[in-house]
């Protein structure tokens, strides 16, 4: 491609709107040109670039036997009602754009296609003999995100391939995921990327386990938390931990002690000249669910430890049925006005004992009469500790369970793992922290969409039963600017030979000049008979101005028509490492090629 004759617009200023290095690098390259909030046009150089990450996606799909199909973007309402995630999808999380057409018919722009593909299964796989099957496609998906930002990474519109698999049972699904971790390394192996596979929390999607491919980069949204004997990943929603052991306690006997001014564990243990490890803290939560119901938890977890509001989020919603509820609308730390609505008297915030009465809950019909009490693993064990004593500016000391108060039979994992923290597989092992951006993401779906949509098959035994079913994610769009984050420096993006919209650049410093214009011709043409990709620049703009721009946009190989040609060379450099040097003219041909091949 000539540049004379292709839409190129670069910039030299960052446009104000561009928060991280790739979206600034993106809008200055002229990739991408923005629309509106979260929205994009993909320019001719990133569809090239989206092409063929799709074309190594596709590839490794169908290496694994998947098809490939195309679902419908406009998805009715119905078929997310059967599964019980149009209020979640369209009030709780409200990331799902819905709207009403003309015969007053409910519809939403899919932001995943789990009900429409089990639709489609539901009407078509009748047999055992039909499993397992795979289908995928890459198409647009739409969110609604309440903070469009870092252009690609998190925007309204976007590229993703998603894939969805059936079976008869849950081994069929296990080799069928592993399948597909396998193909997501290929993937992100191939488009010349460091990542990293992590444990991860399913959330809306549901399902029983799942993995995140984290683009390592240090403007990733992410935190991952992973062992140096690389034998555990997990981003911090999902991370567990052994946390630091509990210092000894300084008391040895129960007594109740003023402490005013000690609403804090920071405050408590300066005063008390103690340790946050033997405290225990009674956090308060107000949870809604998607009945109506309210539901006030109570949680013990040791001082210096936080709540892990995820993996909280995932606790209430397996209690949701003893509240005759399905999922969480909202999870809060009640303020003072939220408390009015159901408190019956003043609560001794910061001084709060694991013990707090329920008759500090108001009598009314969509509120739980009790506390919801959950005890985080981190104090289960704790002897003589602090905690509060259900009155404002004081603390009991040498506290223990069984003894001055009982421990609540809900036990559960919710502390927030960190830094720092004890590696649970070997704890010689600690883990440390990186930051990624989640580019693919695989499920374990289980039963979960087919027995609520009633999905079922036929086994060996002529007996119904419900698909299992598995669902793996990439966004490709998301991917391209990830490749971007991680690979640049202060002259532009470096991209990946295999993910480049194109591999050389030739430039022609002086197009006025008859012998290097004619030698430019004739390496562009002969590129391009290698079977190269290939741009030829031949504005007419400064030699500064084409160098400059060749850098901002990235293109691994740079052919210069330079000084060097009246002695039959030309001047090569390497975009990753701005290495030059100076080749014969009938020479370079070849060996940039081989350089390609070498790293694709």
């Amino acid at each position: 491609m000539r540049l004379n004759e292709m839409l190129f617009v670069t910039l030299r200023e960052i446009p104000a709107e561009a928060e991280i290095p790739s979206h600034q690098l993106l809008l200055r390259a002229g990739y991408i040109r923005r629309i509106g909030s979260g929205l994009y046009a993909y320019m001719p150089l990133m569809w090239r670039v989206l092409q063929k990450i799709a074309q190594i996606v596709r590839e490794e799909m169908d290496a694994t036997g998947a098809q490939e199909c195309l679902l419908p973007q406009l998805q009715p309402a119905q078929l997310w009602q059967e599964s019980g995630r149009w209020d979640t999808y369209t009030k709780a999380e409200g990331i799902m754009f819905s709207l009403t057409d003309r015969s007053d018919r409910e519809l939403g722009l899919g932001p995943t296609h789990e009900e429409v593909i089990t639709t489609i299964a539901r009407e078509t796989i009748r047999s055992y003999r039909q499993l397992p099957l795979n289908l995928y496609q890459i198409q647009t998906k739409f969110r609604d995100e309440i903070r469009p930002r870092f252009g690609l990474m998190r925007g309204r519109e976007f590229i993703m391939k998603d894939a969805y698999s059936f079976h008869a049972d849950e081994a069929s699904l296990k080799q069928t995921y592993q399948a597909m971790d396998e193909a997501y390394r290929k993937i992100m192996t191939r488009c010349g990327l460091e990542f990293r596979p992590v444990d991860a929390d399913s959330g809306a999607i549901g399902g029983s386990g799942s993995q995140e491919f984290m683009i390592l980069a240090d403007a990733g949204e992410d935190e991952i938390l992973y062992t140096e004997d690389g034998k555990y990943a997990a981003n911090t929603e999902k991370a567990v931990s052994l946390p630091p052991d509990m210092e000894k306690s300084p008391f040895s006997s129960y007594e109740k002690l003023a402490t005013p001014n000690t609403e804090t564990i920071a405050l408590l243990a300066e005063t008390l000249n103690c340790s946050p490890t033997i405290i225990v803290k009674n956090v308060l939560y107000e949870v809604v669910y998607d009945n109506g119901m309210i539901v006030l938890v109570l949680i013990n977890i040791r001082g210096d430890r936080d709540v892990n509001q995820v993996k909280l989020t995932n606790e209430l919603t397996k209690l949701a049925p003893q509240y005759q509820a399905k999922t969480i609308i909202s999870l809060t730390v009640p303020d003072a006005t939220a408390q009015k609505k159901w408190a019956a008297k003043s609560l001794p915030l910061g001084y709060i004992a694991p013990n707090l009465d329920d008759d500090y809950i108001s009598t009314s019909k969509n509120v739980a009469k009790q506390f919801l009490r959950l005890v985080d693993h981190t104090v289960v064990d704790l002897q003589n500790f602090v905690t509060g004593a259900n009155e404002v500016g004081y603390h009991v000391v040498g506290v223990n369970w069984g003894e001055n108060f009982t421990l609540a039979e809900l036990k559960v994992d919710i502390q927030q793992a960190k830094a720092g923290d004890r590696a649970i597989h070997d704890p010689s092992q600690t883990l440390v922290s990186a930051r990624g951006i989640e580019a693919g993401h695989i499920f374990q779906l289980g039963t979960k969409y087919s027995e609520a949509m009633g999905a079922n098959f036929t086994n060996e035994q002529g007996k119904p039963e419900p698909l299992w079913m598995g669902c793996y994610g990439i966004g490709v769009s998301r991917l391209a600017q990830a490749a971007v984050e991680q690979s640049y420096d202060q002259d532009g993006i470096i991209w990946p030979v295999a993910i480049a919209p194109y591999h050389v650049i030739v430039i022609v410093p002086n197009i006025s000049d008859a012998e290097k214009m004619t030698a430019g011709e004739k390496l562009y043409q002969e590129f391009k008979q290698a079977g190269v990709e290939v741009l030829l620049d031949d504005r007419q703009e400064r030699a500064g101005v084409k160098f400059k721009d060749s850098e901002l946009v990235g293109i691994p190989y740079r052919v210069v028509t330079g000084r060097s040609l009246s002695a039959g060379k030309v001047e090569v450099v390497k975009r990753a490492t701005k290495e030059t040097q100076d080749l014969p003219i009938e020479s370079v041909v070849a060996t940039v090629k081989q350089w390609i091949e070498e790293n694709i």
